[in-house]
Order: structure tokens, then sequence, then C-alpha cells
């Protein structure tokens, strides 16, 4: 004890009265500092407001997933994302609804320990990511048999591309063709999915991230920030603020408005590319470093990874673009395989042809690697700048701590450079 630094609790506790009048703060003041990755570079302090971040969390939560009074809810992300406390957090105990929180990998000590959970606590509503879903979808319908999850009425996700094959595999073999399989975008950034549809309300595309939810104004534009076509890709912005926007980054004014509105001016730039259908739904296709052109040809690296994911065998499938002094990129493929299978020459095959059959020979991969694991966060997201990294400058550079498992990082490393040699 430290006269005039420290002071007993018990003592303190009888100086006040039970009732604490909360102090009034405007309702755009800071209320929650979220910081981004930094694996590569210095991490970013996106701020909310705390209004905002309840109130508008609230509204997409009761919609995106239809929550009822006697729902059970579980949000498979770790605390450490944003994702658990926007849906497991907020969004879903602003409405009311019972909330699972599970402490541990989704996969450990079973691989099928999702099913577990849902089977146990009767789980009707789930939030998750598509890494998980192509995660169970590679153990079989075995695994799957042994489970009744017949209480599943919605399964919602967001994080990254989501491929046609698993969507269909979500809502026919996980739910027995009887559950909403809602796909969303967001980011930190947005603090929820201002692009998504209404649970059992708006029809879904598979593959599609839904439309502008609530009068979000979103569009994909071009270089100049002019519209492009229908059909066409570009870069997704939103054009009026919205409550849950960031407002800043932390004691970084400067550098957020240079990250995020100074290539179109007036809006928010998502460094995400996109495509409008002639619907109004928009595709997400990855980030903007996830494009590559081949030969004048621009890829994106979901296209092909939901080529690869149409052979069976693959479980997890992720595309980057190596520098080529000819083509200006080419395609480089990493996969896990499937419970059962052998990654070898013969599926090496099987998975270029699916490529060029479904996009053609211009996105014929440069090789194929067979990794026991991708590079994750602990949200489940393939970090593909890491393979990148790996594959063109031989290491990774920052901080990798982060990831679910930092071993994968060295095995990745020791199966690119046996290749190379």
């Amino acid at each position: 004890m430290k006269k005039g630094r420290d002071v007993w609790w018990h003592e303190e506790r009888k100086k006040v009265a039970i009732h604490c009048e909360p102090a009034w703060v405007e309702a755009n003041e800071p209320g929650i500092v979220f910081y981004t990755s930094g694996t590569t570079g210095k991490p970013k302090g996106v701020v909310h407001s705390g209004m905002a971040f309840v109130i508008q969390n609230y509204i997409y939560a009761k919609y995106h997933m239809n929550h009822q009074s006697d729902d059970v809810f579980w949000c498979t992300a770790d605390v450490g994302w944003l994702t658990m406390h926007i849906w497991g957090v907020a969004g879903s105990l602003a409405n009311g609804v019972t909330t699972v929180v599970y402490d541990g990998a989704p996969n450990y000590p079973d691989q099928d320990r999702i099913y577990q959970m849902i089977e146990k606590y009767r789980v009707n509503k789930l939030f998750t990511a598509p890494t998980a879903l192509r995660m169970l979808r590679s153990l079989g319908e075995k695994a799957l048999g042994a489970y009744d999850l017949s209480c599943l009425d919605v399964v919602s996700l967001v994080g990254e591309p989501f491929d046609p094959d698993t969507w269909h595999w979500t809502r026919d073999v996980l739910g027995g063709g009887n559950i909403c399989v809602n796909n969303t975008w967001g980011q930190t950034e947005t603090a929820g999915t201002p692009l998504a549809g209404a649970a059992w309300l708006t029809p879904m595309k598979p593959g599609s991230a839904g439309v502008a939810f609530l009068g979000i104004d979103a569009a994909v534009v071009d270089a100049a920030g002019a519209p492009v076509p229908a059909g066409t890709l570009g870069n997704l912005v939103i054009r009026n603020p919205f409550p849950m926007l960031s407002r800043t980054l932390w004691k970084e004014p400067e550098r957020y408005h240079a990250t995020y509105f100074s290539q179109v001016k007036g809006s928010y730039y998502a460094s995400d590319i996109a495509l409008i259908d002639e619907d109004g739904y928009f595709w997400v296709v990855g980030r903007s470093d996830d494009a590559f052109n081949v030969s004048g040809h621009r890829l994106s690296t979901m296209e092909i990874e939901s080529a690869v994911l149409e052979v069976p065998g693959v479980s997890e499938a992720a595309v980057i673009g190596a520098p080529n002094k000819i083509k200006g990129e080419v395609p480089i493929v990493f996969v896990t395989v499937a419970e059962g299978y052998i990654g070898n020459e013969d599926l090496r095959k099987k998975i270029e042809a699916s490529i060029v059959k479904g996009i053609g020979q211009i996105a014929k991969p440069r090789d194929v690697f067979f990794v026991e694991a991708m590079p994750k966060t602990v949200s489940g997201k393939i970090m593909r700048r890491l393979l990148k990294e790996l594959q063109v400058e031989g290491d990774v550079a920052g901080d990798v701590t982060g990831l679910e498992d930092p071993a994968a990082i060295q095995q990745i490393k020791e199966v690119v450079t046996a290749k190379e040699r």
C-alpha cells in the first residue's frame, strides 16, 4: 500500500451513494476502439460511436438473423474479433436472445465440435465464417448424420467470399433444405454488415452478399469514381455516411482520410472488389489487392477458388497472384485436402482441369501446393497476403502471433521451398 496512490475498496464504498448518475455524452462521441490486424503494418484503431454501435446492430441482428425471443444464438467467432462483439454481444443481447459463448477453436478437440455444440444447446441461429462451413463439409455426411441438427433455422456468414457450392451444401445438407442461408458483407470499419438480406424475407443468391441494407448507399465504381455497368468488377464504395461507419482512426485523423476517403472523392473506399448484378445484388470477390492481372485479364481469387472447391477431396483453397515477367502475374493455388483424400498428382490435375473448365486456360495455375493448414486469423479468415509473402519473399514479415496456428507458416514455407528446389 502506498499512501496517496492505493486505497481500500471496502472503505471507498462507504463514501459513495448506491445510485450513480451516468455521465451524459453526445451520441457521436467515441464509444469503442477496435484495432485491426497488424500483420502487414501498423494496426489501425478504428473508432465507433458507442450509441450507434448498439442501436444499429440491434436492427441488423434483428433482421439478418430474424431474431425471436426464444432463440438460442451462437456466433462462432473469437471474442478478439469484432464480429463477436457485433453479433454475440450487442446484436443478440439487445434483441433479448440467449447467447452461447464458446472458449476454444471450433474444430477442437474434435473436428465436429460445431455439430456437438449445436445439438447440445439446440442452437437455432448460427453466425459463422465460410471457412468453418467448408471445414464441416470436408468431414463428409457420415459425421453430419450422427447429430440432430433439426433445430437450425438461420445460418448467416461474414468474413470472406462464400462459394456457391458450399452455400448449397449449407442449405440442403447441413440444414436439410429447411434453413435460411444469409451471406453478408461488412468490415471492422462498418461495425456491421451493410450488405445483406433480411432472413426469410430477401431471396438469396448463392455466393452473393445480398443487397444494400436499409438505406445504405453502396456502389461499384471505376478508378475515377464513375459507376460501372451491371456485371462489371470495380471498387466497392459507400457514398453516404451511416450511423455505424467508423468516425476516425484513434489519434490518426490524417491516416483515416488517406486510407478511406482519398481514393474516390466523397465516398468511403472499402478496398474490396465487387460487382452488382442486374437485380441489384452485390458480389464481393475479394480485397482489391487479391485481384490480379494475367496477360491483361483481371481475375479474382474468389472465382478461381470456387472452381478449386468443386473438386472432390478439396477442403479449403486459397489463391494468390505471383509476379511473372511475361504474363504480369500468374495464379498459385494452396489447398488443404479433406479427410480420406491425398494431395497428389492426380488431385493436382483435377484441380487444374476444374479451373480451366470453369474460367479458361488463362487461369491455369503455375503451382498447386498441398498444405496441412492455412494461415488463419482466430476468426477463421484465411490470410492470403501471408501466402503471397511466403511465395514471393520466401518469408513473412511482421507479427503472426494473432494467427490461429502460427506454426502453419513454417509448414507452408517448407512446402514452398521444397518445390522451388
